[in-house]
């Protein structure tokens, strides 16, 4: 298939299961890397064309996040600098040695992405009924933000699946409440990582281009369509995806 309709529909993949239930790099970096790109150069150009994706979630937890702002000054800046530290670990890492990591970090985020509905059911059940006050955060949230920033940094497929597993053990709210945040740390973490890749990184910005108009469009009709599509089939087509991703690496 010719590359630019390739990536339209990658991007606008990705973008449609970011909307309905995240997840998305798991669709963009296979097809780079289908597209014969090297996998470090997908992986940043994944980062960079799917940010827009991040910032549409982000916009539509807007109401929640009115009430955490003492929350996001507390745990962005743990964010952030995982965020630098992780793109900057990527950055020095050579591309045949992350050839070799991707098909484990693939495997690892599907299966991150194939427990989320039960780890979603044990953070509410955990859930305090009323919402928690915006208070001094506990240092298990400090820590958790920063090493899952450093990962999201390095390689972003399953950061938003960590986020959620560390605000919500670590956090007592309700679990709308917590998404919103982790929908604003995973921005945080995915822009400074755009940042240093744009400065450090060989990024295929055609490429990325195409991928974040897609991913775009994607994420606006995924908020409004996707989610009445069944939950259990996007999840198993993004799981079988990202696999045969990580076989077809591993079998080089």
């Amino acid at each position: 298939m010719p590359e630019t309709p390739a990536l339209v529909l990658a991007g606008f993949g990705a973008g449609l299961i970011n909307g309905a239930a995240g997840g998305g790099t798991l669709v963009s970096f296979p097809a780079l890397l289908a597209l014969g790109y090297p996998a470090t150069v997908a992986n940043v150009t994944s980062t960079v064309g799917i940010w827009t994706g991040y910032l549409g979630g982000a916009v539509g937890f807007r109401a929640e996040l009115v009430s955490q702002r003492r929350r996001l000054v507390a745990l962005g800046p743990a964010g952030l600098a995982g965020g630098v530290l992780g793109a900057v670990l990527l950055v020095l890492t050579p591309n045949a040695v992350f050839r070799e990591l991707a098909p484990l970090l693939i495997l690892g985020a599907c299966a991150l992405f194939a427990i989320q509905p039960w780890l979603s059911t044990k953070v509410r059940s955990g859930a305090h009924p009323e919402p928690a006050d915006d208070r001094d955060q506990p240092m298990g949230a400090l820590v958790g933000t920063f090493l899952a920033a450093i990962y999201g940094g390095y390689f972003g497929a399953g950061l938003g699946v960590i986020l959620l597993a560390v605000l919500g053990f670590a956090i007592d709210d309700e679990l709308f409440r917590i998404n919103g945040l982790r929908s604003v740390l995973a921005l945080l973490v995915n822009s400074v990582a755009v940042v240093v890749f744009a400065v450090g990184a060989d990024v295929a910005w055609g490429a990325a281009g195409v991928l974040a108009v897609a991913s775009l469009l994607g994420g606006y009709v995924g908020a409004r369509v996707a989610r009445r599509l069944p939950a259990p089939l996007l999840r198993g087509v993004i799981i079988v995806i990202g696999t045969v991703a990580a076989l077809r690496l591993l079998i080089g």
